[in-house]
């Protein structure tokens, strides 16, 4: 089987490389055999987690904001076409365009939808049109459609009227980590994000700059490409000791760390699904402050307190929880136990592949009535 849409095995950049980090080596234990195409310098050929059955395939693309997901998507399911795996796992609507080559070669194909990429304010009009088209031809000639919340099924089946599956992202337990070095345990706010506004990072920064008078407060992330936003956290770490940017934060057990000690953890998306780092967060056992939105809420159920996207609402909800240690042992002791109970990987991967040989199936039947019909 193929996997198409993510910068390659094994990478560290979002949710997706984070799926695949788990799935691959879960499907090669489990009988397949796993192709996951990526993009060169994006993986981490050294890594000492990296399971050996993984192959991994580099094609060619345009390495920018707009184009790289569409031009290395296209180059990724051509060269899949040509091999003709059994079936294939597509990621993102946007390589919607993309499903005539397997579907002419007669793959099957399983497509994670992931969020509503059309209402993020990080895209022009253009780019709007784009995954807004890729959606509709998703929904056309996708086998499958997956999706990682009951929020986004709900939208899809309202717009497009396909129906589909539910699979979310898991969480892994980290065990007992110590405390990051210069920090207190429950005592400093922390924001982990893609900075993009749609994330709630602005008003976040903002709220920073008071909580940062008189508490610590770590930011990790970047928008990947330089702007605004990172020259506002880069100023704001620069004038305030106690405010850390810690960027891009590739090494898992440090990341953990951050999540597992922090005294309140901002979780600001509003238009994805189930967020991969939320989840996680919650698997860390992180006091969480989320943006109230109906995503959040399914994730997080009563594991978590909810705040408006405005500066004050943010500094007083983080404030809160910080100045509580009552609450924040509650959130935590809720957080993990529903990461426990809903977001496992091993819950998560049974149902990837479940989907994915039943996709298989439901192809050799196909194949089957036609060859019947013919003769």
């Amino acid at each position: 089987m193929a996997i198409i849409g993510t910068r390659g095995y094994p990478s560290y950049y979002g949710g997706f490389e984070t799926l695949v980090r788990t799935l691959a080596p879960y499907l090669v234990e489990h009988g397949w055999e796993v192709t996951v195409y990526g993009r060169a310098g994006a993986t981490k050929p050294d890594d000492p987690h990296r399971h050996p059955g993984v192959r991994t395939v580099d094609t060619a693309g345009r390495e920018s904001k707009s184009l790289s997901t569409l031009s290395y998507g296209l180059t990724s399911s051509l060269h899949a076409a040509t091999r003709r795996p059994d079936v294939a796992l597509v990621l993102n609507v946007a390589n919607g365009y993309w499903l005539p080559a397997l579907r002419a070669r007669g793959v099957p194909t399983v497509l994670n939808v992931d969020g509503i990429e059309w209402q993020r304010q990080k895209w022009g009009t253009v780019a709007k049109a784009v995954f807004r088209g890729g959606a509709h031809m998703s929904g056309r000639l996708a086998d499958v459609l997956v999706y990682d919340a009951q929020a986004i099924r709900h939208h899809w089946e309202r717009a497009f009227g396909r129906s589909g599956v539910v699979i979310e992202y898991g969480g892994e337990s980290p065990g007992d980590l110590p405390v990051p070095e210069g920090l207190t345990h429950r005592g400093y706010a922390l924001m982990v994000a893609r900075f993009v506004p749609e994330n709630t990072v602005p008003e976040f920064l903002q709220a920073a700059a008071e909580l940062g008078e008189t508490t610590d407060v770590v930011l990790v992330g970047s928008s990947g490409y330089g702007g605004p936003l990172d020259q506002q956290a880069a100023a704001l770490a620069a004038d305030n000791p106690r405010v850390r940017w810690l960027g891009h934060v590739s090494d898992d057990r440090e990341l953990f760390s951050l999540w597992q000690h922090a005294g309140a953890y901002f979780h600001g998306q509003s238009v994805g699904g189930t967020n991969p780092a939320l989840v996680q967060a919650m698997a860390c056992g992180a006091p969480i402050v989320a943006r109230d939105t109906v995503y959040n809420r399914e994730v997080l159920d009563d594991a978590g307190t909810f705040v408006e996207p405005t500066v004050q609402s943010i500094r007083e909800g983080v404030f809160r929880v910080l100045s509580t240690p009552g609450l924040q042992d509650r959130l935590s002791a809720q957080a993990l136990t529903r990461a426990q109970s809903h977001y496992t990987w091993e819950r998560i991967c049974r149902l990837y592949e479940e989907t994915l040989r039943q996709s298989v199936r439901n192809r050799q039947l196909d194949e089957d009535d036609d060859a019947i019909s013919h003769r």
